[in-house]
């Protein structure tokens, strides 16, 4: 059975603020934990200032 997790801007490793070697990091320490990127995409989240793009990584692992 595998179990998921999903990774988006709003995770504590942005701390608010998206940074690319922030996103780096996050991965390389979910990674120490077992997890495998399955697949990175981008959301289209619709706001009061119109919509905003969100980026969202899907990991797996072996339960």
């Amino acid at each position: 059975m595998k179990e998921y997790k999903i990774l988006s801007q709003k995770d504590r490793f942005f701390s608010g603020k998206f940074d690319p070697q922030l996103l780096e990091e996050a991965i390389n320490s979910y990674a120490e934990q077992g997890w495998e990127v399955v697949s990175m995409a981008t959301a289209n989240i619709p706001s009061f200032g119109g919509a905003r793009e969100e980026m969202v990584v899907l990991f797996s692992r072996e339960a």
